[in-house]
């Protein structure tokens, strides 16, 4: 029967008290709380069965609570646990006196209803201390939406409910434990076979370089790649390449097995420097082979936009989605890929540019360095939870500006704090044809006509051995070898692609 409110309730729910809310008591299962302990105390070996995923702040009383963490002791420590050895514990305590002192603890043992059911009664705990949180959680965004946290504006107030509601579900105690190593090997085989079977080296997700493939074995779920640079090197038209060429294979892939059939997953790009309508005309360019400095002025013919009409039906088809959210915060990326997840499939996350993120709402990091550590903790986070590859761009200090050589080294990466340490790769993409551009010689640096014009020569032979070419520096590299992989670039497109210095 619906509930009609009376005036009085109305303006009560203006005033914002959550009416019904407060007039309730919070689910508690206060008889399966004795139950399990008197199950506990009966047989300790029935802690076992809730070890892994129960503790005392579970329970709703928290003289259960407290009666259980001191039981969870003294098993872990190899000693028994009964009313008896407890009885110590708590006569000069006083945590007993309000539920009849010690003889409490024997009362327990009539309420176990059979040492069988210790896992059902744990679960049951469980549930209520999680409906609970799921309470504190709505409470708290009413709250903040009637203003409680001023700092915090709608979209900040959304994504710390996010946030919180993400670590209830992540913490709730469920998930994880140990694997067994059978499973384990079982697991590593499965990767094994898959690898025997397919062309190519390739076990991963496909780059679209054939070397950087054969380096890596294509993206790896799980893992953690940084792709770093100083700007104008390519970075974001590299990482752009990588996730089409992905979405391209997934989307091949799902033909070939039946035509229509929809993509098992998808790509995820966060483009946090460039918006969305920018990313897609440099695919657009790369793709129809015309500058997107012309897309740009409209400097096109009929024939280029005939073109450009058949390549954006190609690739609308493509499982590829953009978020251009400027500095999202970690929360919010990760609650956005865990509903692409659920909804498309998820197969590759890439980031532009971590440093351009925000750690999660409501962390407060004392310095910059600290919060690049929890954004790239993070980002493995998603990694592994996900079990997708995570590409994230950076930036490199200006330091690398500083060496005759310009190539970088993990020492340049900026807010280095644990960038390195928590990839399983990191790779650098350098083009030395940008730098020797700056370094022609000018003929009023030199004493002598035939100084310049050796000068010159030298300089021109060093930017045709350079031009049109990139290198991508495979510098980490956690599962396999490390080294540079030589890649061709096209700069009116913005395009990578293989380079062949070896022809069979």
């Amino acid at each position: 029967m619906n509930q009609i409110n009376s005036p009085q309730d109305e303006s009560q729910s203006r005033d914002g008290t959550l009416l019904g809310l407060t007039q309730r008591q919070p689910p508690a299962n206060i008889q399966a709380e004795q139950a399990l302990l008197g199950a506990l105390l009966t047989n300790n070996r029935a802690y076992d069965r809730v070890s892994d995923f129960l503790t005392g702040e579970h329970f709703a009383d928290t003289v259960n609570g407290r009666i259980y963490d001191s039981i969870a002791r003294r098993i872990e420590a190899g000693q028994l646990a009964d009313p008896v050895t407890l009885r110590g514990e708590f006569e000069h305590s006083g945590v007993l006196d309000g539920v009849g002192g010690t003889a409490y603890l024997a009362r327990l043992l009539t309420a176990m209803v059979g040492i069988i059911n210790a896992g059902d009664y744990g679960r049951a705990i469980h549930d209520a201390w999680v409906r609970r949180q799921l309470i504190d959680i709505g409470e708290t965004v009413v709250n903040n939406a009637f203003g409680a946290r001023p700092d915090l504006d709608g979209v900040d107030q959304i994504a710390a409910s996010e946030e919180a509601l993400f670590r209830l579900a992540t913490d709730k105690g469920q998930e994880g434990g140990f694997t067994s190593f059978d499973r384990a090997l079982a697991d590593a085989l499965d990767v094994a076979e898959k690898a025997f079977h397919r062309t190519g080296d390739v076990v991963g997700l496909t780059t679209g370089l054939r070397d950087l493939d054969k380096k890596t074995g294509g993206l790896h779920p799980s893992d953690l790649l940084i792709l770093a640079g100083r700007p104008a090197m390519g970075k974001t038209a590299l990482a752009t390449k990588i996730a089409f060429s992905a979405a391209r294979a997934l989307l091949r892939e799902a033909q070939e097995a039946a035509p229509g059939t929809q993509t098992k997953g998808s790509v995820a790009i966060f483009s946090l420097e460039m918006s969305a309508e920018q990313l897609a005309t440099r695919i657009l360019s790369e793709q129809a082979s015309v500058s997107g400095e012309r897309i740009r002025r409209g400097e096109i013919g009929q024939k280029e936009f005939d073109r450009f009409v058949h390549v954006t039906r190609e690739l609308a088809q493509l499982p590829l989605h953009i978020d251009d959210t400027p500095a999202i915060s970690l929360s919010a990326m990760r609650t956005r890929c865990r509903r692409l997840a659920r909804t498309k499939g998820l197969s590759l996350v890439v980031v532009d540019y971590l440093q351009l993120m925000r750690p999660s709402v409501g962390t407060r990091p004392e310095s910059r360095v600290l919060e690049i550590s929890m954004i790239t903790q993070g980002l493995k986070a998603i990694a592994k939870e996900l079990s997708v590859p995570v590409i994230a761009l950076s930036q490199l200090s200006r330091q690398v500006e500083s060496r005759e050589d310009k190539r970088p080294m993990l020492s340049d990466l900026r807010e280095s704090g644990s960038i390195e340490q928590d990839a399983d790769a990191v790779m650098f993409v350098y083009r030395d044809q940008y730098y020797l551009q700056q370094r022609q010689p000018k003929e009023t640096a030199y004493d002598s006509t035939d100084k310049y014009q050796t000068a010159l020569e030298d300089w021109q032979r060093k930017m045709d051995l350079a031009h049109n070419r990139a290198e991508l520096i495979l510098e980490k590299q956690r599962h396999g070898p490390t080294g540079t992989v030589h890649l061709f670039f096209e700069g009116e497109f913005t395009r990578f692609g293989d380079l062949d210095l070896v022809h069979e």
